[in-house]
């Protein structure tokens, strides 16, 4: 490749507009790649807790215990062993009012439990908007840089008595290194984005699967042990 056409010489002889949309696009496409990584090794992370707690209850371990232990371990613990605490809090409290009807019980869990699924969820899709929006800002800001320097291109040529492909060429070719930087930043972040929808849409299946299971087990408890407090399942 001809040095004068050489992708750092393009960069650092393109407008200064065009520069500072290049300069806006790899910091975005750093920041991007950061949040891709953050991502991953967070849904690495909650699915392996998921496991090992899903594990663990169907393990024959008593509810009490599973409770003591994730009231133990709250700021370690994983998504659906907080759902789990937080049903099983709720369940306690109502008990301790002396509340015998099992709607009312099951209906504050589950609602408890709702309540605990949506604040994991907005954990599990942070960063994920972010991403969204890279994908679909970053062609057009790379577009918008590539505009701009092919207007400031024929505005310098405009001067000139005869015009080859030659004079052109440069200018055009800076200008449009603006839309492969947007499209370097836009791709890998629609790819992860996809990518971690898609974890994501899976992990909370599992958890509002989990809530009901749950639900079902405290309500056999309370329709063969009466009144008193869940001890297994």
């Amino acid at each position: 490749m001809n040095a004068n056409l050489s992708i750092l010489h393009l960069v650092l002889n393109a407008s200064f507009v065009v520069q500072l949309v290049m300069l806006l696009l790899v910091a975005v496409s750093v920041a991007s790649w950061a949040a891709i990584f953050r991502k991953l090794f967070a849904l690495k992370r909650v699915k392996a807790l998921n496991e090992a707690f899903e594990r663990e209850f169907w393990s024959g371990t008593s509810l009490n215990d599973l409770y003591a232990s994730a009231a133990q371990n709250a700021k370690s613990a994983g998504p659906m062993e907080r759902i789990f605490a937080s049903g099983m809090r709720e369940f306690q409290k109502l008990r301790e009012r002396q509340i015998k009807d099992a709607g009312t019980l099951l209906d504050g869990a589950r609602r408890a439990m709702r309540a605990s699924y949506q604040r994991e969820l907005d954990v599990v899709e942070s960063n994920l908007s972010f991403l969204a929006s890279v994908g679909s800002v970053s062609p057009y800001v790379g577009l918008f840089g590539t505009v701009w320097g092919i207007m400031h291109a024929f505005t310098g040529l405009a001067s000139l008595q005869t015009v080859t492909l030659a004079t052109v060429a440069p200018g055009i070719a800076e200008a449009l290194v603006a839309t492969a930087i947007g499209l370097f930043a836009a791709i890998p972040a629609v790819v992860a984005y996809n990518r971690f929808a898609h974890d994501i849409d899976r992990v909370a299946n599992k958890l509002e699967t989990f809530i009901e299971e749950f639900s079902n087990i405290l309500q056999r408890n309370l329709g063969t042990s009466g009144t008193t407090t869940p001890s297994g399942h």
